[in-house]
């Protein structure tokens, strides 16, 4: 089966649904990267926030079957389940960035000795841009992200949502300062670690004019808080929450979104191998 670069994301993406001994419940998202540790040997996780584990003891995602010449069964699935989840977790070494990592190696070691077949595509390093890369990007570009708002999803075939929006920041200045930049697009609960992409499959404009021809497409990071305007007149930056919360009509989200950059994803290297 020939799937599309858009229908490899359907793929890439996880529904994260977390619990703790309280009994309180989040649901969040996550995307499935792979770091390579030599030309044969990848280690896999999956890619979300701080904030949408943080607390919480047990965590859930779903993935497809496979047939048995590799095509994705999407209306049947297999879950994976995290029952100490603080032993998968591999958290940024800045205690500032909302960023972790969860190990799926054992996940995946099982299926290959039980014969269990599975569909997931992964993103990899390959598709972080560079700071030429990110140079080469105007300050306003279209951007998809992919997700569970409000944890939405297509529970039938085990799919994401897809959302579009732009930068509203250059991708490639540090907003604030800090390995961040900001999008206009409305961040919804569920949203958090949802992956934010330049995702030109067929043509895009340069920032110096005319059209190339041609795919491009780049991780630029993950979405992790938004902006909130309050009675006061105060702008409040929240993370993007991972449960339906009633939202004082006083309090206002501006339908922007803050993103740390892809590139704070490479740090993790340094407390996952050495």
């Amino acid at each position: 089966m020939q799937l599309s670069p858009a229908e490899q994301l359907m793929y890439s993406t996880v529904r994260i649904e977390c619990k703790n001994n309280l009994g309180q419940s989040s649901v969040g998202t996550g995307f499935h990267f792979r770091f390579k540790i030599s030309e044969s040997v990848f280690a896999p996780v999956i890619i979300t926030n701080k904030h949408v584990v943080s607390n919480m003891t047990f965590a859930q995602i779903v993935v497809c079957h496979a047939d048995e010449n590799g095509n994705p069964i999407d209306n049947k699935h297999f879950e994976i389940h995290f029952a100490n989840l603080s032993n998968s977790i591999i958290y940024h070494p800045d205690p500032s960035v909302d960023l972790c990592a969860i190990s799926t190696g054992q996940a995946f070691n099982h299926f290959d000795n039980e014969k269990i077949k599975v569909f997931t595509i992964f993103l990899d390093e390959t598709i972080i841009p560079t700071i030429e890369q990110l140079k080469e990007l105007n300050a306003v570009e279209d951007i998809l992200m992919v997700g569970y708002p409000n944890g939405l999803w297509d529970n039938f075939n085990n799919k994401p949502i897809f959302r579009r929006g732009s930068t509203a920041t250059h991708p490639a200045m540090d907003y604030r300062g800090i390995k961040e930049f900001v999008i206009d697009a409305a961040c919804f609960p569920g949203s958090s670690g949802s992956p934010v992409l330049i995702f030109n499959t067929n043509s895009y404009s340069p920032k110096n004019g005319g059209l190339n021809m041609g795919a491009r497409v780049y991780l630029l990071g993950l979405l992790y808080a938004g902006p909130q305007y309050t009675a006061s007149g105060e702008i409040q930056v929240i993370d993007v929450p991972t449960v339906k919360q009633p939202i004082s009509n006083t309090q206002l989200m501006l339908n922007l979104g803050y993103v740390i950059k892809a590139e704070r994803i490479l740090e993790l290297r340094s407390v996952m191998f050495i």
